[in-house]
């Protein structure tokens, strides 16, 4: 079987307290912190013995998790697992990144995001480019805020060419045809976040080749649906896999609609869908990410 797998813990904590971020932040208590730890490396023994499956995992944590060390620790040992197809994080990068150094850099990747105002612009670019000398497989982004554009220009003009920036239009915020093509002009990709997605009946890979597991193993198909498929760890998931369409009425997050049959992300972002890195292709710009020089080529806005 080949399955992608995200994963979200019950961890909730960040050293990061945006004003625009949807998910409510707390600081949790050693006994929640342990409750994460102990869910987390469950998980990870779990993936380490599905040695017949070819499997795909994104970490999409409410809080910051490498700035925890049994995430770094579990990021290391799944690239090393030789049935792990991609193992990613997404991350606002305040971690240090000398642990990279053991890791497998084929494998592993990093999906990075730049919050302005929650730490000093330069520290980030610094590690930035540090994960680019280090040929950590990466992309950066920012949310396409007002406030946040100038940052973003700067940011593109200084990071490594071959790094793909990305931008998130901002939850609840409507874009005017010039806002959007300032951000445009930074991100060919962002016409696809600008608005949200129609995906009611639509067909979607979540749920049979992509699916939402949480710190207890409870399966759903995408962190947006809420309805249970079974639970990773006795197996019950696995009949439940099967085609599906979306019962949603419109999907606005990345990380659930570039999964969308109808949409054609799955060739925009073939071989990064999870880490949000646009495919190489022939006569195409020069935005990209990993070992070595990518080009990727974009596609026409969508409808």
């Amino acid at each position: 079987m080949d399955l992608t797998i995200l994963y979200r813990g019950p961890l909730a904590s960040c050293d990061y307290d945006c004003p625009y971020c949807p998910f409510a932040k707390r600081r949790d208590s050693r006994a929640q912190l342990s409750a994460d730890r102990a869910a987390l490396e469950r998980f990870a023994d779990w993936v380490a013995a599905q040695e017949g499956d070819r499997l795909s995992l994104l970490f999409t944590p409410w809080g910051e998790g490498l700035v925890r060390s049994w995430y770094r620790r579990a990021l290391v040992e799944l690239s090393r697992l030789p049935h792990i197809r991609r193992v990613a994080i997404q991350t606002n990068l305040s971690c240090r990144t000398d642990w990279l150094a053991a890791a497998d850099l084929d494998t592993l990747a990093l999906w990075c995001t730049y919050h302005p105002g929650q730490t000093p612009y330069d520290r980030f670019l610094a590690k930035c480019h540090d994960l680019a000398d280090r040929g950590v497989r990466h992309s950066v982004g920012v949310v396409g805020l007002p406030e946040h554009l100038e940052h973003a220009r700067r940011l593109r003009a200084e990071l490594p060419e071959q790094v793909y920036l990305w931008v998130n239009a901002a939850e609840g915020h409507t874009y005017t045809d010039g806002e959007a093509d300032a951000w445009t002009a930074l991100d060919p990709l962002f016409p696809y976040s600008r608005h949200p997605h129609r995906s009611a009946g639509l067909p979607c890979r979540t749920g049979e080749s992509v699916i939402s597991v949480d710190g207890e193993g409870t399966v759903r198909r995408c962190h947006f649906v809420r309805a249970e498929l079974g639970n990773l760890y006795d197996g019950s998931y696995r009949d439940a896999l099967r085609p599906r369409a979306c019962p949603l009425a419109v999907c606005d997050c990345h990380i659930g609609y570039v999964h969308l049959e109808t949409l054609p992300l799955y060739d925009v972002f073939a071989g990064g869908v999870l880490e949000r890195i646009p495919a190489p292709g022939p006569g195409r710009g020069p935005v990209g990410g990993g070992r070595g020089r990518t080009v990727v080529g974009m596609p026409s806005p969508p409808p």
